[in-house]
């Protein structure tokens, strides 16, 4: 779990600083506590022998319909930063399943 759960704060972390506008610490921050918060909500849901199960509630999801990620927001917040400073794309949906991290 923590493997896939690194690639994915990687993922979110470089997608974060192509614009710039945040400080490295604030970003380095904000990996952090994105990292505890993946940890801490994925506990009970991991199931390494059916990866599929759970799947949905493994998924980091930004869409015009719902534009603010919970998750991201509260790590965004944990970290003094705006969940609009992270200028994520329109949509944005990442995956983070035993053995594998996908995104679209």
């Amino acid at each position: 779990m923590k493997e896939e759960i690194a690639a994915a704060v990687v993922f979110m972390s470089r997608l974060i600083r192509l614009n710039d506008c945040i400080p490295k610490e604030k970003a380095e921050e904000f990996s952090d506590h994105l990292t505890e918060l993946l940890l801490e909500k994925f506990k009970n849901h991991w199931y390494a022998e059916n990866p599929q199960k759970g799947q949905a509630y493994r998924c980091i999801r930004v869409t015009p319909v719902s534009p603010i990620d919970p998750l991201l927001n509260k790590a965004a917040t944990l970290s003094g930063l705006n969940y609009s400073d992270l200028r994520l794309p329109t949509e944005l949906t990442i995956w983070i399943d035993p053995q594998e991290v996908s995104c679209r």
